[in-house]
C-alpha cells in the first residue's frame, strides 16, 4: 500500500487553510457514512494518512484529488476552498464526466477470470467423460476427477467472483463442501478410511486456516510481516495436531526427524518475520 502521510502541500498551497480543508474532508466523509479506514481503502492509502488530512497536518497528493472528490461528492474547487459552493454544478456531473468514458462498458477483471476458470473446469469434466466412455464404455474412473474438479470449482469460484473478502469466501465454501466431497470420494474409491482420515485432517486444517485469516484481517495491510510470523508460529502446534490425529488413526509415529526439522524451520521463519516486522514498523 502506498502511504501519503508525509506528503507535503502542493505548490500554491501556502494560502490554503489545511485545517479547514481537513475538517471539510471529515464532514463530507461522515456525510457519506464512511469510516477513515473505508475511505483509505478506496483510495489505496493508509487510514493514518486520512487521519492526518482531517487533522490538517497534511494535504492529499495531487494525484488523489479527483478520486477523493468523486468519493466525497464534491468538486476540486470545493475541496481546495474547504466548503461547498452554492453555484457549483452537481458533483456527479462535475467529477464523473472526465472519467465516465473510461469505465463505460468495462467488464470487471474478476468476472472475466471467473468465467474463464468455470469454462476450463467444464471442459475438463467433459474431456474426462468422453475419454471414460471411449475407453470403458461408461462412467467409471472419470467420476473421481469430475468430483474433484467440481470441489475445486466450488472452493475457488467464490474467491474469484468476490471483490472483497476473497479468502474468507473461499474458506467458507471449503468449510461447507469438504466433508461431502470426502464422503463422495470414499464411496467412489470404496475406501472408508479416506473419509475418516480426510475429515479429521481437513477439520484441523480448516480451523488453522480460519485462524490465519483472522490474524491477517485483524493486523491489516501495514503489519503483514508480523501476521506471517504469527502464522508460521501457529504452524508448529498445527503440525503437532495433525501428527497426533494420524498417530491415533493409522498408527503413524508422533514425531520423526523430518517433523522436528520442519518445526524448527517454522520457528526460524517466524523469528525472522517478527524481527523484520519491528524494523518495518520503526521505519514507517
Amino acid at each position: 500500500m502506498i502511504l501519503w502521510e508525509n506528503q507535503k502541500a502542493p505548490e500554491g498551497a501556502d494560502s490554503m487553510d489545511q485545517v479547514v480543508i481537513g475538517k471539510f474532508i471529515a464532514r463530507r466523509r461522515k456525510a457519506k457514512n464512511l469510516t477513515q479506514a473505508q475511505l483509505a481503502e478506496m483510495l489505496n492509502v493508509s487510514d493514518r494518512a486520512v487521519s492526518k488530512w482531517e487533522r490538517g497536518l497534511n494535504l492529499p497528493d495531487s494525484s488523489l484529488m479527483l478520486p477523493l472528490c468523486e468519493i466525497l461528492g464534491i468538486t476540486a474547487d470545493e475541496l481546495l476552498n474547504g466548503c461547498e459552493s452554492e453555484a457549483a454544478p452537481p458533483p456527479e456531473k462535475a467529477v464523473e464526466a472526465p472519467i465516465a468514458p473510461k469505465r463505460k462498458n468495462r467488464i470487471p477483471a474478476n468476472t472475466v477470470i471467473s468465467v474463464i476458470f468455470s469454462a476450463a473446469i467444464a471442459i475438463g469434466m467433459f474431456v474426462c467423460i468422453i475419454c471414460n466412455i471411449a475407453i470403458s464404455g461408461g462412467l467409471t474412473w472419470s467420476l473421481i476427477p469430475i468430483a474433484s474438479m467440481a470441489y475445486a470449482w466450488a472452493i475457488i469460484f467464490p474467491g474469484l467472483i468476490m471483490r472483497k473478502r476473497k479468502l474468507t469466501a473461499s474458506l467458507g465454501s471449503a468449510s461447507v463442501f469438504t466433508v461431502p466431497y470426502l464422503y463422495m470420494l470414499s464411496v467412489l474409491t470404496g475406501v472408508h478410511m479416506v473419509f475418516v482420515i480426510g475429515t479429521a485432517t481437513a477439520a484441523a486444517s480448516l480451523i488453522f486456516m480460519w485462524i490465519i485469516a483472522a490474524v491477517f484481517i485483524k493486523m491489516g495491510k501495514t503489519r503483514k510481516r508480523a501476521a506471517f510470523g504469527i502464522s508460521f508460529l501457529l504452524a508448529v502446534p498445527f503440525e503437532f495436531t495433525v501428527n497426533l490425529l494420524l498417530s491415533r488413526l493409522i498408527g503413524e509415529p508422533l514425531f520423526d526427524v523430518w517433523d522436528m526439522l520442519t518445526m524448527f524451520i517454522f520457528l526460524i521463519i517466524a523469528f525472522v518475520c517478527f524481527v523484520s516486522g519491528k524494523t518495518e514498523s520503526g521505519n514507517t
